[in-house]
């Protein structure tokens, strides 16, 4: 019998050093995915975080780059000017992206910068032990937080798609969640899509992916899909909240 699922081209057989449960895996998968069905793989750059992704290289057969933390758009920038017949995507978290990035970000977007961003919002800082992170949710307990985040003290969670979507120049914008079978096929699509509009030089893009965090929520696996499904989806409501002109 034949084989009727395999290893996208894409993806390395290097061993996950994500916690069980993580679905950064799920997400790594659709990336490498598209880029074999768009045949891109020996002209894309691939740019990893400083946060649970930080050894994305590992796991991509593509090219890599690695950022400091927060500087993925910038980087993105430089190789996308310089070579502007690359395909160039950054990978980030919530700390990375929406913390010391911000201002990376939101410029690139600005600016209209032709390369495509995964960010992936599990609400909290995974690699570094759980920490608040911009878009950790009111009453949410983390290693900086153990009583719950105070919005009074501390804000309310960042709506990074909301956020970018406001911005004048052109852009693909969309959040997404990959929680369930479901989900995970919009994703894809989503992910293809922003990835096809940076190849036809149109615009920036960012897929925003909510994802989960069982080590650092202290939930199991399937406890953690439905308090994402009860909590953060409801605040982080899915779709697609930019689209260019054609």
């Amino acid at each position: 019998m034949g084989k009727i699922f395999n290893r996208p081209e894409a993806l390395t057989d290097a061993h996950t050093h994500y916690c069980p449960g993580c679905t950064h895996g799920v997400i790594h998968r659709l990336v490498a995915e598209v880029i074999d069905e768009l045949g891109i793989r020996k002209r894309t750059v691939g740019i990893a975080p400083v946060g649970c992704a930080v050894l994305a290289y590992n796991y991509f057969s593509c090219d890599f780059q690695e950022a400091a933390h927060g500087r993925a758009p910038a980087m993105a920038t430089g190789i996308k000017r310089v070579r502007p017949d690359l395909v160039v995507f950054t990978y980030q978290g919530d700390g990375d992206l929406a913390s010391i990035g911000m201002g990376e970000i939101i410029h690139a977007a600005n600016r209209g910068e032709k390369f495509t961003t995964i960010f992936v919002n599990n609400a909290i800082y995974g690699m570094t032990g759980g920490q608040m992170a911009p878009t950790t949710m009111p009453g949410q307990k983390t290693t900086t937080s153990p009583l719950g985040r105070d919005v009074s003290l501390t804000g309310m969670p960042i709506r990074m798609a909301e956020l970018l979507s406001s911005l004048a120049t052109p852009g693909y914008i969309t959040r997404q969640t990959v929680i369930t079978p479901k989900y995970i096929n919009k994703t894809k699509k989503a992910i293809k899509k922003a990835f096809t509009y940076q190849m036809e030089g149109k615009c920036f893009s960012l897929v925003e992916v909510v994802s989960t965090c069982p080590t650092n929520w202290g939930m199991t696996p399937i406890e953690a899909v439905k308090w994402t499904e009860e909590t953060l989806l409801p605040y982080f409501k899915l779709g697609e909240y930019k689209i260019p002109e054609e």
